[in-house]
Order: structure tokens, then C-alpha cells, then sequence
């Protein structure tokens, strides 16, 4: 089986928010960027488990600039064969997106994951986009996925039970927790991803879609207040009066 993993390099989930240039731009000086975590932990895994199950390869595909191949370096040695970086900034759902479906187009995959969504912007979007550039059947939110042949059965959570697909490839799939464990790289996948085959080709011409206004930072949270379980009314009249639905 042939699969594309696609991953996305984000700040660390402890990383400090800030924007410039008149909050058009997010600030990355000091932000630690690590590995988009669905792609890796669950899509990336995923695939490396088909593969040793089944046989066939990992393609690992990146948007982004030089300072991405630390994250596809990593993907290597979690288990990848090879490594794709499209040069150029990923600077929308759409652009990214458009650039992988043209480089999948040429290649023939059985197989495309990427995760439900990143952690930086929660957008949820290249992946119904990727498959519809692509002319494939997309699944969202996989949580557990088992292929068989030609044919993929693939179940996600839904409110109040799970729902269980089954889909012909080629197929783009999203992955949710639960679609494989975390695996850490080891010192042998470490010193063999150094030799592992990471290209790097020119992006194709694509229009802009979308731009960006601005962003803002949530309201900072306030203090917590403490009431005396004996002082309902307090409690009410707070809640009356002073509390906000979000």
C-alpha cells in the first residue's frame, strides 16, 4: 500500500500567543514548534502500522519553509520512508491544500492521512479540500481504521455512540485520538532518518482565496470567586447579574 501523510508544524501547545504587524502576523520569536500532533501521533503512526502489517511505503508531505525539515526529519524516524517539503509559506487551508493535491495527483497514493485538524489554527479544512482536488471519498475524525485489500473500515465517534464506514480506496482520512498510540522515536529510526531520501520541490501557482484581517488574543480570564455553599442567594443573584454565556 502506497500512502502520503500529510504534516503541518505548529507551536508547542505551551507556546506564548502574540501577534505584529498590526496583529496581522503571529509572532514566533522564542515559540517552540513542534509536530502537529494528530498528524503524528494518530495519521503518522497509522500508516507506518499498514505498512509493517502489509507491506507497501510512507510518504511524509509538508508545506513549508526550510526550518519544516526538523519535523519531517522526525517523522522519518518515527517510521517513514521518504519525505516531500513544498517550498513555500503555508499561508492557507486552500493554498496547502491545492499544492499536496498537485503533487498526489502524479503519484498514484492508496492512502491519504493527515489529522483532524492543527492545533495552532483548529480549521478542520485541508482535508475535505485535499480530497475533493483529489476526486476521493473523505472520512473525517477516524478513530479506528482497518484495511483490507482494496476496501477500508473505518469507525468515529459521534454523539452518543460510534458510527462504522466503509469506504473503497483511494481515500484521504482524517485521524482523531484513539486511530493509534504515540510512538517515540528510538536511536536506530533517529540515526536512519538521517539517510532517509527528504525532497524538496517548488510550489505550483496558486490563486489566493482567502487574506487575513487580523487577529486578537481571548480576553484574559478573571479571578475566581469563591461563594459560601450556605449563601444561595449570593450564588443566584451572581449569576443573575454578573455572569456571561460565552
Amino acid at each position: 500500500m502506497k500512502i502520503l501523510v500529510c504534516v503541518s508544524k505548529t507551536p508547542d501547545t505551551t507556546a506564548r500567543i502574540a501577534f505584529k504587524d498590526s496583529n496581522t502576523v503571529f509572532d514566533s520569536n522564542g515559540v517552540q514548534f513542534i509536530m502537529n500532533p494528530y498528524d503524528e501521533w494518530y495519521a503518522l503512526v497509522r500508516a507506518v502500522e499498514l505498512v509493517e502489517a502489509g507491506g507497501g511505503s510512507v510518504t511524509l508531505i509538508n508545506v513549508g519553509r526550510e526550518d519544516n525539515d526538523t519535523i519531517l526529519r522526525k517523522g522519518l524516524a518515527i517510521g517513514a520512508d521518504d519525505a516531500v517539503r513544498i517550498d513555500a509559506e503555508a499561508d492557507s487551508a486552500f493554498f496547502v491544500a491545492s499544492q499536496i493535491a498537485a503533487y498526489a495527483k502524479e503519484q498514484s497514493f492508496d492512502l491519504v492521512l493527515l489529522g483532524k485538524e492543527t492545533i495552532d489554527y483548529n480549521g478542520s479544512e485541508v482535508g475535505s479540500m485535499l480530497a475533493q482536488l483529489l476526486d476521493m471519498p473523505f472520512v473525517s475524525h477516524a478513530s479506528d481504521m482497518q484495511v483490507s485489500g482494496s476496501e477500508a473500515t473505518i469507525s468515529r465517534e459521534i454523539e452518543g455512540g460510534t458510527e462504522v464506514l466503509s469506504a473503497a480506496l483511494p481515500l484521504v482520512v482524517s485521524a482523531a485520538k484513539g486511530l493509534a498510540e504515540q510512538r517515540i522515536p528510538n536511536m536506530k529510526g533517529i540515526m536512519g532518518a538521517k539517510r532517509k531520501p527528504l525532497a524538496v520541490i517548488p510550489p505550483v501557482a496558486v490563486a489566493g482565496r482567502t487574506q487575513t484581517v487580523a487577529f486578537s488574543v481571548p480576553e484574559a480570564k478573571g479571578a475566581v470567586r469563591m461563594i459560601d455553599p450556605d449563601n444561595m442567594e449570593e450564588l443566584v443573584r451572581l449569576l443573575h447579574e454578573e455572569s456571561k454565556v460565552i
